[in-house]
């Protein structure tokens, strides 16, 4: 079965010992439910790391209006921006100041890598998926089972498959290392 934010919500809901939904427009009020609280969460669960299927590279022009002092340019964040990753090239380092919805800087053109709003669940890999089933069962479970126990367990499961999750998707990434730093060298003995 192809995920979506419909069996993300009935996978929670049944997960409480609800019964399960077909379409968040339902007018049921476990629908309405996970309908208010879904958008949120999944904004939510994306900032919360560096989901490699979230992942998006632009180069930004500058703004035409620029910051009053300090410095130079100033750069508008994507519409779909949700968490900065990097900003500049590999190995450059770039001075920035984030400010609201703007990145401000010296320099005149901005290579800015970011997690996005992907809302398509479908390009989602499985540990995001359960994240976010887990994201959503603890956000809804006390509206849907009015207990307090529930919630509690709710969150409990999340913060663990959060680290689970959070784990396998940083492995998929190649180790990063310290550089060719002159220190690193000496205290190493290359010199």
């Amino acid at each position: 079965m192809t995920a979506s934010a419909v069996s993300i919500c009935s996978n929670a809901l049944v997960m409480l010992g609800a019964q399960s939904i077909n379409s968040l427009s339902e007018s049921v009020d476990r629908a309405r439910i996970c309908n208010a609280v879904y958008e949120t969460v999944r904004d939510d669960v994306l900032r919360s790391h560096f989901w490699n299927c979230a992942i998006k590279r632009v180069s930004l022009s500058p703004d035409v209006t620029t910051p009053a002092f300090d410095y130079s340019y100033q750069y508008t964040l994507p519409s779909d921006w949700i968490r900065t990753c990097s900003i500049g090239e590999y190995g450059e380092e770039v001075d920035f100041k984030p400010e609201g919805r703007k990145i401000l800087c010296d320099e005149s053109s901005l290579k800015l890598v970011y997690v996005y709003r992907n809302e398509d669940v479908t390009t989602w890999d499985a540990s995001l998926v359960n994240a976010m089933t887990y994201a959503i069962k603890a956000a809804i479970a006390y509206p849907i089972t009015q207990s307090a126990s529930m919630l509690q367990v709710a969150q409990q499961e999340l913060s663990m498959y959060m680290k689970r999750a959070r784990a396998v998707d940083g492995q998929d990434a190649p180790p990063e290392t310290m550089g060719d730093f002159p220190l690193l060298s000496a205290r190493m003995g290359d010199w």
